[in-house]
């Protein structure tokens, strides 16, 4: 495979092609002071076929810092509009991000390049352009961590700093993180053509999107409404998944929302410790819009705000007849992932309750989400066993003895075999998630220009499944001060 320099990667810019109306043209404003590499992903770098050793020249930090361009590059800001917290803003915007340009690999395989806190654009209302060093870390971990999750999300290619001051509750320094997609089209991208009635951008957006990343529908009769079925399907396995590992997006705005079905738009993300349902984990979310709980009922309603920028060429009632199949979309992923948690291997309906119970149970006794399914595994299914390590995670352990009876039964109707069984739940319940007080390390030894704590996390986050018994501390609840921070929008 071809190993490419910064200046021989292979760009087709296809979102650029667009009529002007889908975007304004604008290139990065530079740092006052020098950018410097803080890390590079390997692993992302790959994707492009990039040769890693590019990331030790200078010009690689002034490309992803936002002071140099590469051949290929056409940079410009992407325009869309969204509901925030149920609210229609007519207008947002790349405000703070610029599409520099979109690779194609030697696998065929397409990435943008968007490069976050690259200065000032068009849509930028009151705002600076600027990313903070603390949420470019948050986002660049994050992207990679659930990666190695398994869940659907926008890469991160790397890490770039500054000593420019940059305001936001405090003074702090600026950065800029590239993230990659195969496409960073959002819900709230159709939705400013349909409010503005410009039909003919709607459709024309419409097609793009469907002839660059649904091919297969493109020769079919009903191909928006097929379109629309395949994100409604791609949205609720992703918040089905989120779910299962017990991860919080904080603001899910349309506009936050992927087109295909990627997690997007890192803020005030968290995963939860103690188990709370109705965990909240953004500070400014004061009505809960946002909770954990809430988020499969809001994917559905950001779903229909997109059915209905669909409206000018599906019929009212098919749109419907899709989105009244959602609810049993993100039930049947979200129960195959907690069957799959239990080690089960048959699927059977008395399965909901046996888990909605033993979620109950946590919830009643603060239990960390993370810790207890990947102890989980360690269950004995010998009557005799008193299985005492689970026990201690509640306040009542008797009440999980008769759960864990329960499991015990359904275990033996299907001949499960304890050594088996571990195997297979230590591959979908994480060791290790980024947790916030993590991040929040990682964060402030940058701070101090030590960045080693960030390539330690993004190394240990790559494969959150495996025992990396020289890394155990990160896998332990976190300390009292760690469960309280607080994390808001420009996290």
């Amino acid at each position: 495979m071809t190993r490419h320099t910064l200046e021989t990667l292979r760009f087709d810019n296809r979102y650029a092609r667009l009529p002007e109306a889908f975007y304004a043209k604008v290139n990065p404003t530079p740092f006052s002071s020098a950018p410097f590499l803080i890390s590079a992903n390997r692993s992302a770098t790959e994707l492009l076929d990039l040769d890693p050793r590019e990331a030790m020249r200078p010009e690689f930090a002034g490309v992803f810092g936002g002071s140099l361009l590469v051949p290929g590059m056409e940079p410009l800001a992407m325009l869309y509009s969204g509901h925030q917290f149920g609210v229609y803003v007519p207008q947002l915007g790349d405000g703070r991000a610029i599409l520099l340009g979109e690779i194609v690999n030697g696998r065929g395989e397409r990435w943008d390049l968007h490069l976050k806190g690259a200065g000032m654009t068009p849509f930028s209302r009151d705002g600076d352009g600027r990313s903070v060093l603390r949420s470019a870390i948050r986002e660049y971990l994050c992207c990679e961590a659930m990666h190695g999750l398994g869940i659907p999300t926008t890469r991160a290619l790397c890490l770039v700093g500054s000593d420019d001051k940059v305001y936001r509750e405090q003074v702090e320094t600026g950065a800029t993180i590239v993230r990659m997609a195969p496409s960073h089209v959002r819900f709230g991208s159709f939705e400013i053509f349909y409010y503005r009635k410009q039909h003919e951008h709607l459709q024309r957006l419409a097609d793009y999107v469907i002839e660059s990343h649904f091919p297969h529908l493109v020769p079919v009769a009903d191909k928006y409404l097929r379109f629309f079925a395949e994100v409604v399907e791609r949205t609720a396995r992703l918040i089905a998944h989120w779910q299962a590992v017990g991860w919080s997006h904080g603001v899910l705005n349309t506009d936050n929302m992927s087109i295909l079905g990627l997690t997007l738009d890192y803020g005030p993300y968290g995963f939860m410790d103690d188990y709370d349902p109705g965990f909240i984990c953004n500070h400014s979310d004061y009505n809960g819009r946002y909770a954990f709980n809430q988020q499969p009922y809001i994917g559905l309603w950001n779903l229909s705000c997109l059915a209905q920028t669909l409206l000018p060429f599906v019929p009212k009632e098919d749109l419907k007849a899709v989105l009244d199949g959602y609810q049993g979309m993100i039930e049947g992923a979200y129960q195959a992932h907690m069957s799959n948690k239990l080690g089960l291997v048959e699927k059977r309906e008395a399965d909901t309750v046996l888990s909605d119970e033993l979620k109950s149970l946590m919830a009643g006794s603060r239990v960390d989400y993370t810790i207890f399914w990947r102890e989980l595994g360690t269950f004995s299914s010998d009557p005799a066993a008193k299985n005492e390590r689970l026990r201690e995670h509640f306040l009542n352990p008797e009440q999980f003895d008769a759960w864990a009876g329960r499991y015990r039964e359904r275990l033996r109707a299907e001949q499960s075999r304890d050594e088996e069984r571990r195997v297979r739940m230590d591959r979908v319940n994480p060791k290790y998630v980024l947790r916030n007080y993590l991040a929040q390390g990682a964060i402030e030894k940058a701070q101090q220009k030590d960045y080693t704590e960030i390539d330690r996390l993004l190394d240990l986050l790559r494969d959150p499944y495996a025992d990396h018994p020289s890394m155990n501390s990160y896998a332990a609840a976190p300390p009292n001060w760690g469960k309280h921070l607080s994390v808001s929008c420009s996290s």
